[in-house]
C-alpha cells in the first residue's frame, strides 16, 4: 500500500511539473503576426495596399512595441513599461509624425474594448506549433469577434494588444476591425531570444510631434 500510494504521489507531482514547464510567461519575445485583409467592397482598393502586410510585437518586461509594416508605410506603437505612456510613430512616405499618449490617453483610445467578454469554445486547432483554443469575444456595443488564444504563452504585458488583454493567454489568431474592413492576424513565428532594449528607444528628431488630442483633430492625416 505505501508503495503504491507513493508511485501515486509521485505521479501527481511529476503532472503538475508537466503543467508548469508547459505554460511560459511571457517577459520576452518577439511574436510575428501576418495580416488578412477581408472587405465587401468590389474593388477593394485599400485591401489591396494593405495585402501582404505583417504586425511584429517586441515584448521586455513591461514594454512593448508593435510594429505594422506594409506598402502605406509603417506605425509603431510603444508602451513605456515604467510610466504606462504610449507613442505612436507613423511614418506614410515622406510624412512622419510622433503622437504622444498618456496612460489615461492609451485608455481612451480603446474605450471601445473595454469590458470585453469572451466564452470560451471547444474547439481547438494548431498555430505555429501551439495548441489554441477558440473564443468569441464581445464588445460592449454588442459586436462579436473570434479568436484563438494559446494557455501554454501568457504574456506579462497585456496593454500591446488592449482587444485580447482579458484572455488567459496569448492570442495567437484573432480578427480586429481596420476602418470598414475586417483584419485577421495569425502568429507565424514566436521567438524567445533577447529583445533589444533600443527597440524601445524613441528618434530625438525627424517627427513632428503631436498630443493624443491634437491627433485626434486630424492633424496626423
Amino acid at each position: 500500500m505505501k508503495k503504491a500510494s507513493l508511485i501515486t504521489v509521485l505521479l501527481v507531482f511529476l503532472f503538475a511539473a508537466e503543467g508548469l514547464r508547459a505554460q511560459r510567461r511571457l517577459t520576452e519575445a518577439t511574436i510575428s503576426y501576418d495580416i488578412v485583409i477581408n472587405t465587401s467592397n468590389k474593388t477593394p482598393q485599400a485591401a489591396d495596399l494593405l495585402d501582404g502586410a505583417t504586425s511584429v510585437v517586441y515584448l521586455k518586461g513591461n514594454s512593448s512595441r508593435a510594429d505594422m509594416i506594409s506598402s502605406l508605410g509603417t506605425q509603431a506603437t510603444i508602451v513605456d513599461g515604467k510610466t504606462g505612456n504610449v507613442t505612436v510613430l507613423k511614418e506614410y512616405g515622406e510624412q512622419k509624425y510622433m503622437i504622444t499618449m498618456t496612460r489615461d490617453d492609451w485608455k481612451e483610445s480603446n474605450k471601445k474594448y473595454e469590458g470585453v467578454t469572451f466564452t470560451y469554445v471547444e474547439e481547438y486547432k494548431t498555430i505555429a506549433g501551439y495548441n489554441c483554443q477558440k473564443a468569441v469575444g464581445k464588445l460592449a456595443d454588442g459586436s462579436n469577434f473570434n479568436v484563438y488564444f494559446t494557455r501554454d504563452l501568457v504574456p506579462v504585458n497585456k496593454d500591446f494588444q488592449y482587444l485580447n488583454k482579458n484572455l488567459p493567454g496569448l492570442a495567437m489568431q484573432y480578427e480586429a476591425t481596420l476602418g470598414n474592413m475586417l483584419v485577421t492576424y495569425t502568429v507565424s513565428t514566436v521567438n524567445f531570444n533577447p529583445v533589444q532594449q533600443s527597440k524601445f528607444d524613441l528618434p530625438k528628431s525627424g517627427y513632428r510631434v503631436m498630443t493624443y488630442e491634437e491627433s485626434k483633430g486630424g492633424k496626423s492625416n
